[in-house]
């Protein structure tokens, strides 16, 4: 071979050598952008939102859409009743104005009787009546330091069921409650039949409570299976009241298909809407479309009027009540005729 051929065969061994060293580069430099491009998009893809709102506290009107159970029409409570509440007028159905003396007028009053706590773990026995009178315009219930029946305290528990059951209303009691750490006065409904269940299941209303440790200050309260103070969620407000013990004061509650709503003096102060809470209510939020009865009591301790203990040396105490008066719309009774 020629030293001119051997030349020429070097150079072609050359090119080809450079030939593929570039492309092998060429190759590398694509591989590394295609790398730096993905990382570049994983960096740069947005960030996955968050679906819903959180923070601290979340109402318990908020509703995650995933967790929605639907509820059949049947079932739905408290909604599809249409009236003017401005335009509603109410009869006088029932009262007592206590216009008479001696025992309270059995017509229209019974007594709850015993000593067993009353799922509190009260410590009075509620009496047939012997801490029970009417005088001088008013009815008075007393509760003594007294023992009976394994118990050192007595008071009444009288109540309405069987002679003033009602189904949507308004209730009007005037009263002067008693003071001193331990007592526990209330006014306040049970559902006479118990339709839904046991309690808290066919509810409880509290249009009046007071207890003597938070002087003055006035809760008015609703119990359903979904919102009942054992758990924590009981629906309630409260009003401070300089005068509860030393004035009288109209303690009202105006019940209506779809809402409850508490005054004191004709002032409004507590609401309680079930729509505002459930989209679609039911009896364990609503189980209020039951007749219901009247009860007025002074309990004593327990685990609420007890939480602070017993003024052992207050008692005799009285919560006089001037009147009870039960109003009914028949607007409203006309929407919410029963089959």
């Amino acid at each position: 071979m020629t030293n001119q051929r051997k030349l020429l065969v070097v150079a072609c061994i050359l090119s080809l050598t450079l030939l593929t060293s570039c492309q092998e580069e060429s190759k590398d430099q694509v591989e590394t952008t295609t790398q730096v491009e993905t990382v570049t998009q994983v960096e740069s893809a947005p960030q996955e939102k968050v679906k819903y709102r959180v923070g601290s506290a979340i109402s318990d009107a908020y509703v995650n859409p995933d967790t929605i159970v639907e509820v059949a029409e049947v079932d739905i409570r408290a909604k599809g009743f249409v009236y003017d509440y401005d335009t509603l007028t109410y009869d006088l159905v029932w009262s007592d104005e206590f216009d008479y003396e001696g025992a309270p007028d059995e017509t229209k009053w019974s007594y709850d009787v015993g000593g067993h706590g009353w799922g509190n773990n009260e410590l009075q026995y509620y009496t047939n009546g012997d801490n029970a009178t009417v005088e001088n315009g008013n009815l008075v219930i007393e509760a003594r330091k007294e023992e009976q029946e394994g118990k050192e305290y007595t008071s009444s528990r009288l109540v309405t069921k069987g002679k003033g059951d009602w189904l949507y209303g308004k209730i009007e009691v005037r009263a002067k409650l008693p003071s001193g750490v331990g007592t526990w006065p209330a006014i306040w409904m049970l559902p006479t039949d118990w339709v839904y269940g046991s309690w808290p299941a066919s509810g409880e209303i509290d249009i009046m409570e007071h207890v003597g440790y938070r002087q003055n200050t006035i809760h008015a309260s609703i119990h359903t299976k979904s919102y009942y103070h054992t758990i924590g969620t009981q629906k309630t407000a409260t009003k401070y009241i300089e005068t509860a013990s030393e004035d009288f004061h109209v303690y009202t509650v105006e019940w209506l298909p779809d809402k409850i709503m508490a005054y004191i003096d004709d002032e409004l102060y507590f609401t309680f809407e079930p729509v505002k809470y459930k989209p679609n209510p039911t009896t364990a939020e609503w189980p209020f479309d039951q007749k219901m009865h009247l009860l007025l009591n002074i309990a004593v301790g327990g685990n609420w009027g007890g939480a602070n203990g017993v003024d052992e040396s207050i008692y005799p105490v009285e919560m006089l009540v001037d009147y009870v008066r039960v109003y009914q719309s028949k607007e409203i009774t006309n929407i919410t005729k029963q089959e």
